[in-house]
């Protein structure tokens, strides 16, 4: 079947053609139509969520499928609105100001928000872990600050009938902080606000949710050239993607606020605001909690840090071989790239040999 974007499910968009092969927008649109090809073929995802094990909190990967991800139960992908760059109206009620847009809202044809999700394409392995044997590879992540506000939103949205508890567990911590933008103050907070929120996650893992979309794509080593192997999709929960921050603000210490203490404190806030309330203030929060750091990017994983919460020997299972990109992008259509990045130049270059 040929579609009008040239990528493979994409019919229905608030993007026209050009946008999505512009450089701004492919990055998110071709991971779109690949997990789209996933659905049909019923490929699963790799899911990275957050349990028990041995008694305390663990990140630990299973999988799941497109359908799942996109909670579009029969619906196919030509059935399906993809709204790039959107606000995920559901999420509104919960703040007084506008809240931010994030990478993918899905909806169905009527109009209804199925699921918003923050997309963040990765190379494997990066420049710094390619010299180290395939099993030490690892990928990069840069959160902003629209991942994690709708990260606190996706939590609450959730449990809205246990906001009672959600306060109970919190305030101990969070009413007898005085400046929540006082660095001295908030660094000598974080402890008690990380057990927090470990207790909240303790008590409702289990209503975990996708929030973010990794696709990866893998090379020969820091070559341009696609491995064999060469896409796969990794799907964080919103607890599991919290356990990123929360671990390490917990061993930053208490002398600055350091970007992942940040992080951890704005979403103990939001969190006991929200059950207070259960409507927030998120712009105030997220600007007035700088702590001297600019807003818009919130933190970054390295290689090293994602290995610790990915089973990369779990990663081949769910690869697909290099030759899909026929199959997700539409004879003739690559042509419209401008290889001026690594990743376009990659599948631009893979594609006329």
């Amino acid at each position: 079947m040929k579609y009008a974007s040239g990528l493979y499910g994409i019919v229905h968009s608030n993007r026209s053609m050009e946008q999505h092969w512009s450089k701004n927008c492919f990055n998110s649109s071709f991971p779109t139509a690949m997990a789209n090809y996933m659905m049909a073929k019923n490929l699963p995802a790799l899911y990275v969520t957050l349990g028990k094990m041995n008694g305390r909190l663990a990140v630990h990967s299973t999988q799941i499928s497109i359908r799942e991800l996109f909670r579009c139960g029969n619906l196919t992908p030509d059935s399906l609105n993809f709204c790039f760059e959107s606000v995920f109206e559901p999420y509104q009620i919960y703040s007084f100001d506008k809240i931010d847009g994030i990478d993918l809202v899905v909806k169905d044809m009527r109009g209804t928000s199925l699921v918003p999700l923050e997309v963040k394409l990765t190379v494997l392995p990066t420049s710094n872990s390619s010299e180290k044997p395939q099993s030490q590879w690892g990928c990069e992540l840069v959160v902003r600050s629209a991942t994690t506000s709708y990260c606190a939103f996706g939590m609450f949205d959730a449990l809205k009938k246990n906001h009672a508890e959600i306060r109970e567990i919190f305030e101990p911590a969070c009413s007898s902080i005085q400046s929540w933008d006082n660095t001295f103050e908030m660094s000598h907070k974080t402890g008690a606000l990380c057990e927090a929120l470990d207790k909240f996650e303790e008590n409702f893992f289990a209503n975990q949710q996708p929030l973010i979309m990794e696709p990866i794509w893998k090379t020969q080593g820091q070559s341009p050239l696609l491995a064999e192997k060469a896409f796969c999709l990794v799907v964080w929960s919103d607890y599991a993607f919290s356990r990123l921050f929360i671990d390490k603000a917990k061993t930053d210490g208490n002398k600055d606020m350091t970007r992942c203490m940040r992080t951890a404190a704005k979403l103990a806030r939001c969190l006991w605001e929200l059950g207070k309330s259960g409507k927030i203030h998120v712009s105030d929060i997220y600007r007035q909690m700088a702590f001297g750091n600019q807003t818009d990017k919130e933190f970054a994983v390295q290689a090293s840090m994602w290995r610790r919460y990915i089973d990369v020997t779990q990663l081949p299972n769910f690869m697909l071989e290099r030759d899909v990109l026929h199959k997700i992008i539409m004879d003739g259509f690559i042509e419209r790239l401008r290889p001026e990045r690594r990743f376009d130049q990659t599948l631009y270059f893979t594609m006329r040999k």
